[in-house]
């Protein structure tokens, strides 16, 4: 781990890693205040844009044939490109279908970055370690949420909402159009197999994927809606909020890591998923809003227990396989990510509280489908 700074894919991970984390973050912290102050969104709304923001993330298979005309690095620093302009656009179409067209491209970019990080961290770092990088990961992204966050609580008051995306926007693209000129490869990692990849033996992994996807859109979708609907959670609470959570998870990421080495995958999901059915339950049944703010910091913390679904997957699966698999489990998490939140939005017209409900229930199933992890 001490010699991981010199490795050329380590560095060129953690910068793209921390360009995708300005890019969501500053789309995320806005969107809500955005949509509901400046393009007057409602719940509905809400849950299509984010049903399609989530459409790039089920196309993700396709990046297997991606990979038969641009190197695996190359894609990842073009998806950052995408995630850039995205986010850059975001404020000159303050209109329903505008919101619709930027969250598109932003959200090409930041999942097929997201899958082309996840093949490459595995490909390139082994079993013992691969859970600490993802975890380090992580860590660093909470970083630079703060970072993000601050600067986004100072600048609000005195920017729009569009010059802050263009800010934020720009800064992405240039490190992304910087990241092209670099080149990290390891000629010795094994070559992948560039088709789609579906075999019995990862079941299990892709079950878990498309649980997680499921309990996790319910979470993206109307968490941070409820906080500014219900509790009336303003820009500048919402943004240090993020602050608040992003030190928390800066510090207890690189020890989920190690806790995914020493304990197995199967113990940390299992804390994980248990934890989750009270805490999308506290989402239902809340009436406090500094309660509110504490589960949502603890629903964030589990959600980097995710990480062991991945590792999970280098244990079992054929080092060929890895960047088609990642690929194919990204549109298998999607899946749900599509569906739920529409489903989602027309139920919350009938009570707030069905989705988060079904999110319990979710979670109570994947503590059920955890316990067959056998090898540890």
């Amino acid at each position: 781990m001490k010699n991981l700074s010199k490795n050329p894919m380590f560095r060129y991970l953690i910068l793209l890693t921390i360009c995708s984390t300005v890019g969501l973050q500053t789309w995320r912290t806005l969107f809500n205040n955005f949509s509901v102050e400046i393009v007057n969104l409602q719940g509905y709304q809400i849950g299509v844009i984010q049903s399609v923001r989530e459409i790039p993330g089920f196309l993700a298979l396709l990046v297997s044939f991606v990979l038969l005309i641009i190197k695996e690095h190359l894609l990842s620093a073009v998806s950052i490109l995408l995630l850039g302009l995205g986010v850059a656009l975001t404020g000159f179409f303050p209109f329903y279908q505008g919101v619709i067209f930027t969250t598109l491209i932003m959200s090409f970019g930041f999942h097929y970055y997201e899958t082309t990080n996840q093949s490459l961290t595995l490909q390139y770092f082994g079993k013992e370690i691969s859970p600490w990088v993802f975890g380090k990961q992580r860590s660093l992204a909470a970083g630079t949420n703060v970072i993000v966050g601050v600067m986004i609580f100072i600048l609000t008051p005195v920017l729009s909402y569009t010059q802050v995306y263009l800010l934020f926007g720009l800064l992405i693209v240039a490190a992304s159009l910087w990241a092209l000129t670099m080149n990290p490869v390891d000629k010795k990692i094994i070559p992948q197999r560039k088709k789609m990849i579906f075999k019995k033996k990862y079941s299990l992994f892709y079950f878990l994927t498309f649980m997680s996807g499921a309990r996790r859109q319910i979470f993206m979708a109307f968490a941070i809606f409820l906080m500014v609907k219900k509790f009336d959670f303003s820009v500048q609470e919402i943004t240090a909020l993020f602050v608040v959570n992003n030190i928390v998870n800066y510090f207890l990421s690189p020890f989920i890591g190690k806790s995914i080495i020493k304990f197995g995958e199967r113990r940390v999901l299992s804390v994980e998923y248990f934890s989750l059915i009270f805490i999308f339950l506290a989402y239902a049944v809340i009436e406090t809003k500094i309660i509110i703010a504490v589960i949502y910091i603890l629903d964030h913390i589990f959600y980097n227990f995710a990480i062991a679904i991945r590792t999970y997957f280098q244990k079992i699966g054929d080092p060929k396989d890895i960047a088609s698999t990642m690929a194919v489990g990204f549109t298998i998490n999607h899946i749900a990510a599509v569906l739920l939140p529409v489903i989602g939005g027309y139920l919350w017209m009938v009570d707030y509280r069905i989705p988060f409900i079904a999110g319990a229930c979710f979670s109570a199933i994947s503590l059920f489908a955890v316990q067959k992890i056998k090898y540890t």
